[in-house]
Formats: C-alpha cells, structure tokens, sequence
C-alpha cells in the first residue's frame, strides 16, 4: 500500500499550487483522506480532510477559505487545491488514508501516510 504525494514547489506568496496523492495498492474510497503539514521544528499539524463520498470536508482555521481539498474515488487520488499562499504554510505536506470513512482531524485516526512534498512560500 503506497500514498505517493507531488504538486509541492517554490512559489511567492499570494501564489497557488495544486497537491496530488495517489494511492496503489488497495483502493480508498471507502476511507476517509486528510492532508497535514509539518513546518521545520514544529510538530505535524492538521490541514484538510474529507470524508468517503466526498460530502463532508474539514479544514484547519489557518487554511480555511484559502485551500479546498477534493477526491476522485474513480481514480484513487486526493487533491489539495491551496491558493493565497502564505509564507507561514510552507512545510513538508503529508496525505493520510484514516481507518474510517469519516473526516477525520486527528493524526492518530489515519494508518496510511504518504512520503510528503514539500512546499515552499516565499515572501
């Protein structure tokens, strides 16, 4: 089971980027996906999730009205669409498969986890 993330990049703030996870190995849809960050010398942080169906999205305050998770159950990916940029969002960015269908907020409710792509916003 594997959870490859890209999409991660340099970009000035105010900017975009667009995060992709695909997953191989076993199907998700079935699984709620989440997306968190870790800043250097900080702990990993909670960013989005979304449940099974897709109905259902949570997203951090700092990030809220700025980035919009999404699912293609089809195709077994998770995207991160994150616009407005901030410098303070650069960070190593993780997606996450959770045990259950819902969307969870909490590290410890997810068992699969991605290698990270990092992203970097200059100011």
């Amino acid at each position: 089971v594997q959870l490859q993330a890209s999409g991660g990049g340099l970009v000035q703030a105010g900017g975009s980027l667009r995060l992709s996870c695909a997953a191989s190995g076993r199907t998700f849809s079935n699984n709620g996906m989440g997306w968190f960050r870790q800043a250097p010398g900080k702990e990993r942080e909670f960013v989005a999730a979304i449940n099974w169906r897709g109905g259902s999205k949570h997203y951090a305050d700092s990030v809220k009205g700025r980035f919009i998770i999404s699912r293609d159950n089809a195709k077994n990916t998770v995207s991160l669409q994150m616009d407005s940029l901030k410098p303070e969002d650069t960070a190593i960015y993780y997606c996450a498969a959770a045990l259950r269908a819902s969307a969870a907020t909490y590290a410890g409710e997810y068992k699969y986890w991605g290698q990270g792509t990092l992203v970097t916003v200059s100011s």
